[in-house]
């Protein structure tokens, strides 16, 4: 692979290391949305508690999909210290440099994906 000199493995795996910081940083600030929703209607209206319900099923299914991507970014990071990064996972073919710098999580050539 010509292309994926290890200066671009490097700048591909800085990208990859911020950006699994800020899920990580998310998750922080995230924490308050996924607290139980108190069911007192005391202090809570019922329209007020339904949003809060509903806040706090959005936030749940966005640390879901935070947790699945910072899993790809750590299978990412893992191919790049073993040195299998940039070969599909499926064929063992080269995955294309602009395949790789769209999404750098990516395991698998466009055919072995398809």
């Amino acid at each position: 692979m010509d292309d994926l000199s290890p200066e671009v493995i490097e700048g591909l795996k800085q990208t990859l290391v911020l950006r699994l910081a800020e899920l990580q940083a998310l998750e922080a600030l995230s924490d308050d949305d996924r607290k139980p929703v108190i069911l007192d209607q005391q202090s809570v209206g019922r329209l007020s508690r339904v949003d809060a319900m509903q806040r706090q099923a959005m936030a749940f299914a966005s640390q879901a999909r935070r947790q699945h991507e910072a899993r790809m970014i750590t299978a990412a990071l893992t191919r790049i210290a073993t040195g299998d990064f940039g070969y599909c996972g499926g064929c063992g073919d080269p995955i294309p440099l602009p395949r790789l710098k769209l999404d750098a999580t990516i395991a698998t050539c466009i055919e072995c994906a398809g």
